[in-house]
């Protein structure tokens, strides 16, 4: 008997001729204009950028399909009387407009929770400041070499709901949630994790427990059966454990914790009532650097209850990084290139150094975020020989550096520069044999780039043509 998602069946039935704005036409609501239009939706469409800006497909969509439409800088200025509004990530359920819409009784929501709400299977998000891309690859990884039919979505992967048609009970969903997906969340997954808590996105929240408290939503809305995995080691995440409402699972890379996993020595081992059992040593896997050895102790808590650890252990050793986070590129002249564009805060910067052991020539520098890089001073002074700036936070790293040369009287070189190929042309003249280039921003990458992937693949290009 075909399987039929009675959730679903009853949203559609809902949704027919109701009165539906979908608010920025980005990756994850592209997919939602076709599935509204089917479902005979009364639809509206808001984007803060003009019609110009706009792609000339997406806006052939929107007059082809005969929505309604409102783009430009004040476009919520018509966002009013909707049934369902669908904001994207980047648009803030605290905004004026969206608040006076939900208290007047509209339903705000985004694609990735209505796809939760209405997911038949068991669910596993990730979320983090940091590392929550490779442990959510690592996850899925593990659970389809265990003949797990899975769906990655969320923040990674494509947009989902329009195949929830396909979704079935025993399939598993596994989810990379952000910030700006979590925020308001009115449900949690299954099987959650947070992967750490530091700054990040404080040019966008209204400030950092804004944005700790958007976190934290990914176990809020759990039960008794609920599982969550917590990094040890982070203060914050630590404390969240009090607040959980199920079973929490630690790990941890500098203490011997009891219960949970830790990376101990270079060996990934399960704690279980003082006992601990080696699993992994972290010489067996591809992925480089202490936090990438906890990545994969987050992905064996997550997925414990449901795969053999024999299978997932396979899975980890055959699992390669993820693009544009430590990505060996190539070799040239005994000098290592490597791409970690996905680098967009200092302390995913501080893990890229500190995967290597050699002499690094660290490419840095972009959208300014409005983050701390005074802790970055220290370990680039410890790492790197040779440290090339561009991009509007070329001036900060700069001074934090510069200033703790001087206390530590102490010399390096930085450079500052204008084009990513500037930098590559200046990384190529002072790599010595033996050492490697880290391309490792540090910062966003909207100055210069429409995003880090981009960011990273004109990298790999400028590189591969030296």
């Amino acid at each position: 008997m075909n399987y039929e998602n009675e959730k679903l069946k009853e949203f559609n039935e809902y949704i027919r001729y109701r009165k539906v704005a979908v608010i920025g036409l980005g990756v994850s609501n592209q997919p939602l204009l076709d599935y509204l239009y089917e479902k005979k939706a009364q639809v509206t469409v808001f984007d803060d950028r003009t019609i110009d800006e706009l792609s000339k497909e997406i806006v052939n969509k929107v007059t082809t399909y005969g929505f309604e439409f409102s783009f430009g800088k004040n476009c919520l200025e018509k966002l009013k009387g909707f049934n369902i509004i669908y904001r994207s990530p980047s648009c803030l359920p605290t905004k004026p407009e969206l608040r006076e819409e939900a208290e007047r009784g509209a339903i705000v929501t985004t694609e990735v929770e209505l796809l939760m709400e209405m997911c038949p299977c068991k669910i596993i998000g990730i979320t983090g400041s940091d590392g929550k891309t490779t442990t959510t690859s690592l996850v899925n990884a593990i659970l389809q070499k265990a003949g797990y039919t899975t769906h990655l979505g969320g923040n990674i992967g494509t947009p989902l709901f329009t195949k929830l048609p396909e979704i079935k009970p025993n399939d598993i969903l596994v989810l990379e949630l952000s910030s700006f997906q979590l925020m308001n969340m009115q449900i949690s997954p299954d099987i959650a994790v947070i992967t750490n808590i530091t700054p990040n996105h404080l040019n966008i929240h209204k400030d950092y427990e804004e944005y700790i408290e958007a976190k934290k939503r990914i176990f809020k809305n759990q039960d008794k059966n609920g599982i969550l995995i917590l990094n040890y080691d982070n203060d914050i995440t630590r404390e969240c454990a009090k607040q959980a409402n199920g079973k929490v699972v630690f790990f941890s890379s500098q203490t011997k914790l009891n219960d949970g996993y830790i990376v101990d020595e270079n060996v990934i081992k399960k704690c279980d009532e003082k006992v601990r059992t080696h699993l992994l040593n972290t010489d067996e896997v591809i992925l480089r650097g202490n936090h990438n050895f906890q990545n994969i102790a987050t992905a064996l808590a997550a997925t414990q209850s449901l795969v053999d650890v024999d299978t997932a252990i396979e899975a980890i050793k055959e699992f390669t990084p993820v693009e544009h986070r430590i990505e060996f590129v190539r070799e040239i002249n005994g000098v290592k290139w490597y791409n970690d564009s996905a680098s967009s805060s200092p302390t995913r910067t501080l893990s890229g150094l500190n995967a290597f052991k050699e002499n690094v020539i660290l490419i840095a520098g972009g959208y300014d975020k409005n983050l701390d890089y005074e802790p970055v001073a220290k370990p680039i002074l410890e790492k790197v020989s040779t440290l090339i700036l561009m991009g509007q936070t070329a001036e900060k790293i700069f001074d934090v550096v510069k200033e703790e040369a001087q206390n530590q009287d102490k010399h390096i070189d930085i450079y500052m520069c204008d084009s990513l190929e500037q930098t590559i042309s200046l990384a190529k003249k002072y790599a010595k044999k033996g050492d490697v280039v880290l391309f490792s921003p540090a910062s966003a990458s909207f100055d210069m780039f429409k995003d880090f992937a981009d960011r990273g693949h004109k990298f790999k290009d400028l590189v591969n043509n030296l």
